[in-house]
């Protein structure tokens, strides 16, 4: 498992491809929209326990005195009843089909676009060396994070 770390409010995933067999990475990524953190965590699997994993990994990276609210879409392992979610954090679901409303979907597709895309990877290692690298370069100006994620519709409530 390779993992990333900073700190967040929101998420997604991004799948990767390998050379010779097909091998999936999942980035499940936060970014706050008003402070331009972010905090990630690279899974072999997107699934109930990788959200698990998490979720509760994004929880202990938050202050004491942080709640954080983090926007979801519908997929299965982010709509589990089965799924604990800590009590630092609250989840919002997304209507179904809309990753317009998600602003981490801009993350996935700047990393995509300017750092993975058109790619094939000789192993699982050099994949999560490009994909750690890629998350970093997009995260580690918290200006251009605020700037690409700070849709009006979040900036507002707390404005």
């Amino acid at each position: 498992m390779c993992s990333i770390h900073n700190q967040s409010i929101r998420m997604g995933y991004a799948e990767f491809n390998l050379l010779r067999e097909t091998v999936n990475g999942y980035l499940f990524g936060s970014i706050c929209p008003l402070s331009g953190m972010a905090h990630g965590l690279l899974l072999p699997y997107a699934d109930l326990e990788g959200m698990r994993i998490y979720i509760h990994d994004f929880s202990r990276s938050l202050p004491a005195d942080v709640h954080a609210l983090l926007i979801c879409d519908q997929a299965g392992w982010h709509t589990s009843r089965r799924l604990e979610v800590p009590n630092k954090v609250t989840l919002l679901h997304l209507p179904p089909k809309s990753p317009e409303l998600n602003p981490a979907e801009l993350l996935w597709r700047e990393m995509r676009q300017k750092h993975l895309g058109n790619r094939v990877f000789p192993d699982v290692e050099v994949m999560c060396e490009a994909v750690s690298k890629a998350w970093i370069h997009v995260i580690e100006n918290p200006q251009s994070v605020k700037s690409l994620c700070g849709f009006d519709w979040i900036t507002e409530i707390f404005n």
